[in-house]
């Protein structure tokens, strides 16, 4: 017989999950510590959100499962945004929030979790895969079987248990489970694809934020170069496909390239989607008499497919690399439709940009990508800062970056990239974000200097939300309520957490910031000071 928060600490330790993120609070304190009997260290981290992002960063640099831990009432409240963003990247994370005591479950209790106070179940329901609470130990097995099962099911996602104290101290027969083994089934219409792909007429791959979840970046990559077809990525694809291949087009939609535009806008036949909604924010200013004749989509999901852009659209459903692998695999030895159009034809030279001080932020990532190594992996923050990296970030090794177009919650990626340092200490990770995601969740920068993450933040300081405020003012005439009356300082902000930090106001001292930070091999803030006036490229989303 064994407590069921010694059972769960065992079952972590077997799965390979080495750290667990969250904030102490009376109900879950049993858990936090037999998690620690059993060597997995507990990060300390400074807000619920951060914690659930930091997991979410980890779950994805191990591509397995991860945990948080909230206490009950507000502590899982304040779980839920980052549910809401692991959902939205496809990340299994399991949150676990506590609850005082079920066997009081009806009478006047701080911080209750049930029906009678903020039932965290019925909040969790919208923002994961499976949400619910444990109010017997002996029912504690099945539900804890169906939310790892259902973390892995399907497009995988956060799960959520709510575990009261005393259930949670219960002693039950101990018993093992093994982490799901996924076996993806094979789309019935590749043929007709392969006939699509194999038809006369200009073609385009456009590459989402799937290709990530799948890992499927070579596969992409075979399939553009054996159909010579040019490959765009939306904001959430971008990392997924190198910028210096000679079929890349760069990004499309907001961050997008004036060579992504002019080959769309020149006319289209065929676009083969993969891994992409589609959002506002992938496909901005492609009108309907650009929309091209026929699309071929490869997606898990098929909600969104045929919604956006309402042609006739050959859905190929079920996990990409699975699809894509058994694709390629069906290729004979058929000619190969060659692309009647030379890339140079919609290349355009990009404008100088001015010398400004402060900083353009076009200058600042053009040196973050001259001077960061090519294993570099980036996560971007939302924000203007993060669709400058998208439209001028160059992209040397695929995997290298992220960013999330969908949920887009602002300073989820400083967790992001502390959770993921933590998973892999042999990476190099920056995080680039803003002044404004820094004002948010900028105080997990101290948890990276807490737990030796040594992750590079870089903020790009204008003091303002920017994306907002040219948004705004481009569509108000004017804007309100954008602009920070005592700015950030984003320098002292890193040293009052004890990380290395700096402030830049040119190209030189960003070099040599990031050259310093990179030397020391420690938590470092380098906040760059860039032009406030600066039109960011998110001006075509309405």
């Amino acid at each position: 017989m064994k407590k069921i928060s010694e059972i769960l600490a065992i079952h972590f330790k077997k799965w390979g999950i080495h750290h667990i993120f969250g904030i102490p609070g009376k109900p879950v304190t049993p858990l936090i510590v037999d998690c620690h009997s059993n060597g997995i260290e507990f990060v300390l981290s400074k807000h619920e959100s951060g914690a659930g992002f930091q997991a979410a960063g980890y779950a994805l640099m191990n591509n397995s499962l991860a945990v948080a831990i909230g206490t009950s009432g507000p502590g899982g409240t304040n779980l839920l945004t980052s549910a809401g963003q692991a959902k939205a990247s496809h990340l299994p994370v399991l949150f676990i929030t506590g609850h005082p005591s079920i066997k009081d479950t009806g009478k006047a209790l701080g911080q209750d979790s049930t029906i009678f106070g903020t039932d965290l179940v019925k909040m969790f329901e919208p923002v994961t895969k499976f949400s619910a609470r444990v109010e017997r130990a002996d029912t504690f097995k099945s539900y804890f079987q169906h939310a790892i099962e259902k973390a892995y099911s399907g497009v995988k996602g956060p799960v959520h248990l709510s575990i009261a104290a005393d259930v949670l101290a219960e002693s039950i027969e101990e018993f093992e489970l093994d982490l799901p083994e996924v076996m993806y089934p094979v789309a019935s219409n590749l043929d007709s694809c392969i006939d699509a792909l194999h038809a006369p007429g200009k073609k385009v791959i456009i590459v989402g934020k799937g290709v990530h979840s799948s890992r499927a970046y070579r596969e992409v990559k075979l399939l553009a170069e054996i159909f010579n077809i040019p490959v765009m990525t939306t904001p959430g694809g971008k990392g997924a496909f190198e910028s210096n291949h000679h079929l890349s087009l760069g990004a499309f939609g907001l961050g997008g390239t004036e060579e992504a535009s002019n080959y769309v806008e020149s006319g289209l036949d065929v676009m083969i989607v993969i891994g992409s909604k589609l959002s506002d924010m992938s496909i901005p200013g492609l009108k309907p008499s650009m929309y091209p004749k026929q699309v071929v989509h490869f997606d898990y999901d098929p909600t969104f497919i045929g919604k956006s852009i309402e042609v006739e659209t050959l859905p190929v459903i079920g996990d990409i690399k699975t699809n894509l692998q058994a694709l390629l695999a069906r290729l004979k030895d058929k000619d190969i439709t060659k692309m009647p159009f030379e890339l140079s034809d919609y290349q355009l030279t990009e404008p100088a940009v001015e010398s400004k001080a402060p900083i353009s932020a076009v200058e600042a990532v053009k040196v973050l990508s001259e001077t960061l190594d090519d294993e570099t992996i980036i996560f971007g923050d939302d924000g203007s800062h993060t669709f400058y990296g998208i439209k001028h970030y160059e992209i040397k090794r695929p995997g290298t970056f992220y960013f999330d177009d969908v949920f887009g919650t602002m300073g989820h990626a400083i967790g992001y990239a502390v959770g993921a340092q933590l998973a892999k200490p042999e990476a190099h990770v920056v995080c680039l974000t803003g002044d404004g995601c820094t004002f948010m969740h900028g105080t997990e920068i101290s948890t990276a200097v807490n737990y030796g993450a040594n992750v590079i933040f870089v903020i790009f300081n204008n003091g303002k939300i920017d994306m907002v405020d040219t948004g705004m003012t481009l569509n108000l005439g004017k804007a309100v309520g954008t602009v920070y009356r005592t700015m950030l300082d984003g320098q002292r902000f890193g040293e009052s957490m004890g990380a290395l930090s700096f402030k830049c106001f040119d190209a030189k001292e960003l070099r040599a910031a990031i050259e310093a930070a990179k030397q020391a091999n420690t938590t470092a803030v380098i906040e760059v000071m860039v032009d406030p006036y600066e039109l960011p490229p998110t001006t075509k989303r309405g």
